[in-house]
């Protein structure tokens, strides 16, 4: 399996909601580095604090669903990029999502993620909307 492969497992899980999918594809001491201003920003290590942190955070505030998923897999590394939409549990609003990831895959994980997204500002304030209407 190629490291691209590796990324493309990665994101048809995550497209399926596949959780142990997900954690099949990640080093068990994976790192992976969200935007700041994001709820569950900052830097994470391990695959659970990636299920619990991340993607517990993400599908806690809304539906997630990824309609495109581009991998490039050159002599650099890989890279990923994400398009979706995220659907607000409390309000139902929907937020386009546009994320770039970096991979660093080592055999058939992935050991480092670093995480870019369009426009954190935006994605953290339909968080705290969702967030206050949860309430």
């Amino acid at each position: 399996m190629s490291a691209g492969d590796v990324v493309r497992a990665l994101y048809d899980a995550l497209a399926k909601g596949d959780v142990p999918g997900v954690i099949a594809r990640l080093d068990p001491d994976v790192i992976v580095d969200e935007p700041p201003a994001l709820p569950y920003g900052g830097v994470h290590r391990g695959r659970d604090v990636f299920v619990q942190s991340i993607l517990g955070a993400m599908m806690g505030y809304a539906n997630v669903e990824i309609t495109e998923a581009t991998v490039i897999d050159n002599a650099a590394g890989v890279t990923g990029i994400l398009t979706g939409t995220l659907t607000a549990h409390s309000t139902g609003e929907r937020f386009p999502l546009t994320m770039i990831e970096i991979h660093e895959v080592v055999g058939e994980v992935i050991r480092k993620i670093d995480v870019y997204t369009k426009d954190p500002a935006a994605l953290a304030a339909f968080y705290a909307r969702a967030d206050a209407s949860a309430h």
